[in-house]
């Protein structure tokens, strides 16, 4: 990797203002803040950017149902999502909004350049219309029966089940989320951009090395299934920006959500005199990477690098994805106290104990980390206090004692501390490909050296010995100089432990000094520098987001608010007769064997055991279970006589019973033990 100076954007996705920001948010955010502090460390100009994503239906609606409106909203969110991203500290150099004049400039500009260009076309489609709300639906306001697989509460563009696509149309059955009336028919005119327009260059580009390869694979079953127009425009109304021309068309959120970062850019320079163009042109130089989820990798990899390429600019160096966060291996949950937001934990917990943790797990692969609480005391524990600040506390006292808080002027074995020091570069390219988990672990090997030559060099026998002074003084200053290379180590993942070690070292730590020792130094005196984690803090954690939770549940409720959220409640069904329940054949089935189709974002595939055969079956409950090994063995309930069909991933001869609203929230159903498979459930 080349030292010599580089110019980065970097940009976090944006966080929606419809609500707070909780752990899983701060696992980008953490992420992309290690890593931009690296490059500042390394030297290099970096501008790290983010907003609020502050426009769409949702709230609209939410505003609506506050008495609020939606830009008083919006301000309290965007105030609530700053305090919470600085309390982690989150280094942004600046936090905006898309609804800004910066974002509606850059839009209308964008748009009247594909349109222009003849990348926007006009076509007249139908549409479910609420005619209680007097409001066209979009399609995640639509709920019914998926008419592939007959699963029910399924949205009105995917199958959270059979993972199958279809248009809100096509729904069976369906219900407006906003209502809960039966929507009707109307036609309206919208606005496409015409995405199959750039396929040649988002072939190359995909496969270019911009994408992990994990995404490149799954960009190439859109280009198999055939590129669509994109509906870049909404019905009034709808809280975002009138189209150009036009008296009550809005673009849709997702056009203006990722011009976002060029609009919080461009006010980044406004305020400090910056070129806009030396990070944004078709020619530009500088590198731009954008961190996100791995939900929103469609929109990012082929939609916003086809508008970018449309209207002359440049498009991204990099796109990082990451997975999501579960917490003690199942996925985050409210009523469990496991759904943590981030103001909660920053209520009971320092947030260097979450950037630590999250660095030591997270890799350059879109893989889910799992956040275990009692793992997390112990590695806390043990890794920044029993052994990194430990390494400065047990030296510190005999130099602040014995020799005036005064360092040798020689190293007491030079050949340890190029040992340390050598291992520089590997680390940096570590932090560079994101392998923060590789860095982590090197950092904590040479750590335990350190502590191993102290425990050989044993200063406090030395200190009892006459005449020993100078070795003594000679070994504790060892000690600091490799705390000193360590912190340096961590100062990306650590910077407030960092910041005051700089101040117990009088000394700066950067990347280009990690080699220099510090002979005939003067030392600040020694002051703790980390609080060891209690059990008792994570359980307040959990008793305070349950309260939370809790109070949700019971406090009083509009009649609207009421209705609403009845409406989450799915209705009974009409009757059936026995003969007709009769005609279903459920059956108890072991898991063999469980694993995630690479390609799909929610199918899982089971091997199953129905006793006296085994049969495949896909499962769209991937994001309810991040760990699907850990299924096998599990009995789970199987529908046996559902005729095979024939997916895209293979065939599926059989549906697994499981209960919830979809996504994440699904739980499988299963039986008491003592069961055994095949058996007939009646």
């Amino acid at each position: 990797m080349s030292n010599s100076s580089r110019k980065i954007l970097v940009t976090c996705a944006l966080p929606y203002a419809n609500g707070a920001i909780h752990l899983g948010h701060m696992l980008e955010h953490i992420q992309a803040d290690i890593w931009v502090r690296f490059q500042r460390m390394r030297g290099h100009h970096v501008h790290f950017v983010c907003a609020d994503d502050a426009h769409g239906t949702p709230i609209m609606l939410n505003a609506d149902k506050l008495g609020i409106t939606p830009e008083q909203l919006i301000e309290q969110a965007k105030a609530d999502h700053i305090r919470d991203f600085q309390g982690f500290n989150i280094s942004f150099d600046n936090y905006h909004s898309t609804h800004s004049e910066e974002n509606r400039k850059i839009t209308a500009e964008i748009y009247n350049k594909l349109n222009a260009a003849g990348f926007i076309k006009t076509k007249t489609i139908s549409q479910l219309f609420d005619p209680e709300k007097n409001m066209f639906l979009p399609d995640r306001f639509v709920k019914g029966t998926c008419p592939n697989c007959g699963a029910e509460d399924q949205y009105g563009d995917n199958c959270e089940v059979c993972a199958s696509t279809y248009s809100p149309m096509d729904l069976l059955n369906p219900r407006s989320a906003v209502s809960g009336a039966a929507p009707i028919v109307k036609e309206s005119e919208h606005f496409f951009f015409d995405l199959p327009a750039f396929e040649g260059m988002l072939k190359d580009w995909t496969r270019s090395g911009t994408l992990q390869p994990e995404i490149a694979n799954k960009m190439q079953e859109w280009f198999e299934s055939g590129l669509q127009q994109w509906d870049i425009s909404r019905d009034a109304p709808y809280f975002g920006f009138p189209i150009p021309g036009t008296k009550d068309k809005f673009f849709y959120v997702w056009l203006d959500a990722p011009i976002g970062y060029m609009a919080s850019f461009k006010n980044l320079c406004q305020r400090k005199g910056l070129d806009f163009n030396e990070f944004w042109a078709e020619d530009s130089t500088a590198e731009l990477y954008h961190f996100i989820g791995k939900d929103i990798v469609y929109f990012h990899s082929l939609f916003w690098p086809a508008m970018l390429q449309g209207a002359g600019y440049r498009k991204p160096t990099n796109v990082f994805a990451h997975g999501y966060v579960t917490v003690d291996g199942a996925k985050m949950s409210k009523s469990r106290g496991t759904f943590i937001q981030a103001s909660t934990y920053l209520n009971h917990l320092d947030p260097e104990c979450l950037r630590y943790y999250y660095a030591a797990k997270l890799n350059d692969r879109i893989e889910d980390l799992d956040f275990n609480l009692d793992d997390f005391v112990q590695r806390v524990n043990t890794d920044i206090v029993n052994k990194l600040v430990n390494l400065a506390s047990r030296n510190a006292g005999f130099i602040a004692k014995r020799f005036d808080g005064k360092l040798a002027n020689t190293l007491e074995d030079t050949a340890l501390f190029n040992e340390f020091t050598a291992q520089a570069e590997q680390i940096a390219n570590y932090y560079e490909q994101r392998e923060y988990n590789k860095a982590i672990r090197e950092i904590m090997a040479l750590t335990d050296k350190a502590n191993k030559y102290i425990d050989e060099k044993a200063p406090w026998v030395l200190a009892k010995e006459e005449g020993k002074e100078s070795e003594l003084q000679a070994v504790c200053s060892m000690g600091i100089e490799l705390f000193r290379i360590l912190i340096s180590y961590l100062k990306p993942v650590l910077p407030q432990l960092a910041e005051r070690a700089e101040s117990f070292l009088q000394t700066e730590l950067r990347w280009d000094n990690i080699a220099q020792p510090l002979h005939n130094h003067q030392l600040a005196p020694f002051k703790a520098l980390f609080s060891r984690l209690d059990k008792k803090q994570i359980d307040a954690v959990v008793d305070e987001t349950k309260a939370l939770f809790a109070a949700t549940q019971t406090a009083p409720a509009s009649k609207a608010a009421t209705e609403s959220a009845s409406s989450n409640i799915e209705p009974i069904a009409d009757s059936i007769s026995i003969d007709d329940f009769a005609k279903i054949d459920m059956r108890v089935a072991k898991v063999l064997q469980c694993e995630a189709v690479p390609e799909s974002n929610k199918l899982l595939r089971f091997q199953l055991d129905l006793g006296d055969h085994q049969r495949q079956v896909l499962s769209g409950i991937k994001a309810a279970y991040g760990k699907p090994e850990e299924l096998v063995g599990r009995f789970v309930i199987v529908v046996a006589n559902l005729a095979p069909r024939k997916m895209k991933f293979g065939v599926s001869e059989g549906m697994i019973l499981s209960a919830g609203s979809g996504g994440a929230d699904l739980f499988l159903l299963s039986a008491d033990s003592g069961v055994t498979a095949g058996m007939q459930v009646k």
